[in-house]
């Protein structure tokens, strides 16, 4: 697979305790990206973050049950980008979705 060397960056800020159809939802992004083909996605768990609201969330050892910020980054053509948004249009009922352009440098898998 190749991707352009003029792609785009899809951030995506949500909470670990976010759902789609009773799954978490940064795995539901990550699967339904895979299915789009797109050429790769990952999730980087924060442990501190504040959204719209403005509740900290935190990894702190005093909260059990802390909800903590998830980043999931997806870098691919704009064509592909484009398909995936309306998909996340519905999915996100809260969060923050970003997009900027990126210089591909490299992508390439090992033999």
């Amino acid at each position: 697979m190749k991707i352009p060397q003029d792609g785009q960056l899809l951030r995506i800020f949500i909470g670990e305790a976010d759902k789609w159809n009773g799954r978490p939802l940064y795995e539901e992004i990550i699967a339904l990206a895979r299915r789009e083909m797109l050429a790769g996605a990952t999730a980087i768990k924060g442990f501190l973050g504040f959204g719209c609201k403005s509740r900290m969330h935190s990894a702190k050892i005093l909260r059990l049950s802390a909800d903590l910020p998830v980043i999931i980054e997806i870098v691919d053509s704009e064509e592909k980008i484009a398909r995936l948004l309306p998909h996340l249009d519905e999915m996100v009922q809260e969060g923050l979705i970003t997009l900027e352009k990126a210089n591909v440098v490299m992508y390439r898998a090992g033999v």
